[in-house]
């Protein structure tokens, strides 16, 4: 399969916005009431099909937020936390340092336990930082950090934040919905992801899946108004999936869209097959050519993948850029601060031989 006939431009090889297909798209087609019942009803299966794609025990709900992933990562700051609470944020890219500004400039008290970009947090460091800082309260990590696309083990560290009856956040926005999780266990308490990642939705909002009881603590936490979770989720919970403030309607029709097509896909494991076969493509073609990739293989996510610059003077980021622009593919710049690099995005309505264009297209422009 190819994504040659989408009616645009270009395809997005980006972590998203990206790619969408012409289903998806076409959803969004009609206009929506947001009282109305058939709107509300959508609201509900996507609430419902979350908890389903995230095999979520039944102590877990789901609340929509309006605005992007990083929306719903500052309404669970708001909402989760108080003044007595101190937040530990496991970092090793830039979303994570997004959470601990975010915490700053709340006034909540945060710690950061940095790691350098091209190294997974370890649960025996956050065990010696929980161990070291009795009054944590709250651990916070990315799962897939796409400065570099590296792939967080998150499971260890929250085990361990829970043996310590600490509260976990999981940032999941560009790993939900094309990387297997499995919330059965209940060991993370909040979960935050974004329409327009891997369950291929357009931009519009972001959603926490959470612990019921948990959520219900928070109740009169927020210092925000527009970004109390709590008050959003009793909301959707008592008046049948209605929104407290006006929702992007058409995005969230194009998001059951959207889900249903995950669900003809094969669900999470077959998008994740088509996601890595993506990546293995990609590398293989890029190392033919003399473009190495900036993590080993083994920490690498099949999400987005960072390539070191070619080292010769010829290069220059921007020609690469116009140059495939014109051939029909937008890539990304680099986020890693250690080293002058690109990104390339493999997730979306995207597929091998989408990919195999790609390279040939990057030969092409002879940059070297």
């Amino acid at each position: 399969m190819t994504s040659m006939n989408l009616d645009n431009p270009y395809l997005l090889l980006t972590p998203g916005p990206l790619s969408t297909t012409p289903t998806v798209r076409q959803a969004m087609m009609r206009d929506w009431c947001t009282w109305d019942t058939d709107y509300n009803d959508i609201v509900q299966k996507i609430r419902a099909g979350l908890l389903t794609i995230g095999n979520a025990s039944k102590e877990y709900t789901s609340v929509l937020m309006q605005g992007s992933g990083s929306f719903s990562v500052e309404a669970v700051l708001w909402t989760g936390l108080t003044p007595d609470s101190h937040l530990l944020i496991v970092s090793n890219g830039a979303y994570g340092q997004r959470m601990a500004k975010m915490a700053s400039m709340m006034g909540a008290q945060a710690s950061v336990l940095s790691f350098p970009e091209t190294t997974r947090p370890t649960a025996k460091a956050v065990e010696e930082a929980l161990t070291a800082t009795k009054s944590i309260t709250h651990v916070g990590m990315v799962h897939c950090e796409t400065t570099t696309g590296i792939l967080n083990d998150y499971l260890p560290i929250a085990k361990v934040a829970k043996s310590f009856g600490k509260l976990v956040i999981l940032d999941a926005m560009s790993s939900f919905g094309g990387i297997p999780i499995d919330l059965s266990d209940g060991n993370v308490d909040f979960l935050i992801s974004s329409a327009n990642k891997c369950i291929q939705g357009v931009p519009g909002f972001g959603f926490v899946l959470a612990k019921r009881e948990i959520l219900v603590s928070c109740k009169g936490n927020s210092k925000s108004h527009s970004l109390d979770l709590y008050d959003q989720w009793h909301s959707m919970e008592t008046q049948s999936g209605k929104w407290r403030f006006t929702s992007p309607t058409h995005t969230v029709r194009a998001f059951l869209q959207a889900m249903n097509e995950l669900e003809s896909e094969g669900g999470v494991v077959a998008r994740n097959k088509r996601y890595c076969e993506n990546h293995r493509v990609l590398v293989s073609g890029m190392e033919k050519i003399g473009i190495h990739p900036f993590l080993p293989p083994e920490l690498q996510s099949p999400i987005i993948t960072a390539f070191l610059e070619p080292e010769t003077p010829s290069f220059n980021f921007r020609k690469l850029y116009d140059g495939l622009k014109k051939e029909g593919f937008v890539i990304y710049p680099g986020k890693v601060s250690q080293a002058p690099t690109f990104r390339i995005g493999h997730i979306g309505n995207v597929f091998p031989e989408d990919i195999e264009r790609l390279c040939q297209s990057i030969e092409k422009i002879k940059f070297w």
